[in-house]
C-alpha cells in the first residue's frame, strides 16, 4: 500500500449535478494536497466535470423519478428492485477494500440520502469495524433541504454520534451554521467542522472576453429552470439592461419541448444555449447573473463577484435554496425573488436594484473551502480523530 494518505469519498447525485460537481472540486483539492483519492459516484454520469487527478469508480447509476426523490431507477429507466440493491451495495464495498483508504468521506448521509442506507450502512459498518479504523466523515454543504421530522432528526443524530468522526460542514459560519436548517447540530458540536465555501478558484486571468457587459442568465442542469429562463427572457425589455446582449443558458436536463418553447423567445438580443464550459468567465466578465440559489451556482457567482439576481427553486417543500438565498441577500451581496410569485415585472425589478449596485468586494465570505477541507482530511486520514 502507499505511504501517501488515501480518502475514499461516496457521492449519490439522484436529480441535478450539484452534489456531484463539490465532491469533485474536494477530490481536486485533497489531490493538490498529496493524497490519493477514489470518488465513489452513484449517480448517472455526467460529462465535463473534472475530479482533478482522482479516480473515479462509476457505481450502477441510480436517479430520482421526480422531485419526491421516492422512486429510484436504474440505468435503464427502471425503479430499482432488491436484486439491484444487492448488486451495488456489493460494487460499493469492492471498491471501498480495493482502496484500501485511511479515511472515508460520506457526502450527505446520515442528514440526508435515506434512500441510499442499503448499501451506506454496510459501508460505514464494515469501515467502522476496520483495524486500523479509518477516519469517517460526513460532507455537507451549508443548509440541508426540506423540513425534516423531530423523529429523523433524531435517527441523523444517532446515525452520526454511532458512525462518524466528524462532521465536516461547507459553510462559512459567520453566514450560515448547521443549526440553522438542522436545530439538533448543538448535540453534535464536538464533531462540527466548517471549512468555508467549496469553489473551484475562478480563473487567474480570463483569457477571452466571452460574456462582456452581457446578461448571463442561467439554471444549472435545467431539469426544473424552465420557469426563471422564461421570465427573464420575457421580462428583458422591462430592465434597464434591455439594451445588452442577454446569454440564456438553459442545461442539459432541460427537455427538448421546453428548450424550443424558450428558442421562441431567443431573438433581438437573446442568445439561448444548452450550456458553456467557460461559465465562470462568463460570470467574471457579465454585466449582471441571473440565475437559480444552488449551492455551486452561488458560490461561482459570488467567486467571480458578480452583481447577481436569484430565483431560489422551491419545489416539493424545499427551503434550502430559499434560506440561502435570504442569508446573502441580508449581507447585500445579491437580490432575489421567491420564485411563488415569479412574474417578468418583479423579475426585471429585482435586475434593476442589482444592476444599480457595485459588485460584490472580495473577501465578503469565506471561499476557502476547498483548500481548509484538503488540509483537515490530511490531519483526520493521518490519525484517528479518536
Amino acid at each position: 500500500m502507499s505511504a501517501r494518505r488515501h480518502v475514499f469519498i461516496y457521492v449519490q447525485h439522484l436529480l441535478g449535478v450539484g452534489h456531484l460537481k463539490r465532491a469533485a472540486t474536494l477530490a481536486g483539492a485533497l489531490v493538490a494536497a498529496g493524497m490519493e483519492v477514489t470518488v465513489a459516484s452513484g449517480g448517472p454520469p455526467v460529462a465535463g466535470i473534472a475530479f482533478g487527478g482522482a479516480r473515479l469508480v462509476q457505481l450502477p447509476p441510480a436517479s430520482s423519478a421526480d422531485m419526491t426523490f421516492k422512486t429510484l431507477l436504474d440505468e435503464s429507466g427502471r425503479p430499482i428492485d432488491e436484486a439491484w440493491k444487492r448488486r451495488r451495495a456489493q460494487a460499493l464495498l469492492d471498491a471501498w477494500r480495493e482502496s484500501g483508504a485511511h479515511a472515508l468521506l460520506v457526502e450527505l448521509f446520515p442528514f440526508g440520502r435515506r434512500q441510499m442506507r442499503f448499501e451506506l450502512l454496510p459501508l460505514l459498518e464494515e469501515a467502522a469495524a476496520a483495524r486500523p479504523r479509518p477516519a469517517i466523515v460526513c460532507s455537507l454543504r451549508d443548509l440541508l433541504g426540506g423540513q425534516k421530522s423531530r423523529e429523523r432528526q433524531e435517527e441523523s443524530v444517532a446515525l452520526a454520534e454511532r458512525f462518524f468522526d466528524r462532521v465536516l460542514v461547507h459553510s462559512d459560519p459567520s453566514v450560515v451554521r448547521l443549526e440553522r436548517s438542522f436545530p439538533l447540530a448543538p448535540r453534535l458540536a464536538a464533531k462540527v467542522e466548517y471549512s468555508g465555501y467549496v469553489v473551484d478558484a475562478p480563473p487567474q486571468e480570463r483569457k477571452t472576453a466571452a460574456g462582456h457587459g452581457e446578461v448571463i442568465v442561467s439554471a444549472g442542469g435545467g431539469a426544473v429552470g424552465e420557469a426563471l429562463l422564461d421570465a427573464a427572457m420575457r421580462g428583458r425589455a422591462l430592465t434597464s439592461l434591455k439594451e445588452r446582449p442577454w446569454r440564456v443558458l438553459a442545461g442539459h436536463n432541460l427537455n427538448a419541448a421546453a428548450y424550443e418553447r424558450l428558442a421562441r423567445l431567443a431573438h433581438g438580443g437573446i442568445t439561448l444555449e444548452r450550456a458553456r464550459t467557460d461559465f465562470t468567465t462568463l460570470l467574471g466578465n457579465c454585466e449582471l447573473s441571473v440565475s437559480q440559489a444552488g449551492y455551486n451556482t452561488l458560490m461561482e457567482t459570488l467567486a467571480a463577484r458578480a452583481r447577481a439576481v436569484v430565483v431560489p427553486f422551491t419545489g416539493v417543500a424545499e427551503t434550502e435554496q430559499t434560506e440561502r438565498a435570504r442569508c446573502f441577500a441580508e449581507r447585500g451581496l445579491l437580490e432575489w425573488v421567491d420564485e411563488r410569485k415569479l412574474d417578468p415585472s418583479r423579475l426585471a425589478q429585482a435586475i434593476d436594484r442589482a444592476a444599480a449596485k457595485p459588485r460584490p468586494e472580495p473577501g465578503a465570505i469565506d471561499l476557502n473551502g476547498a483548500v481548509r477541507s484538503a488540509e483537515l482530511m490530511a490531519e483526520w486520514a493521518g490519525a484517528s480523530p479518536r
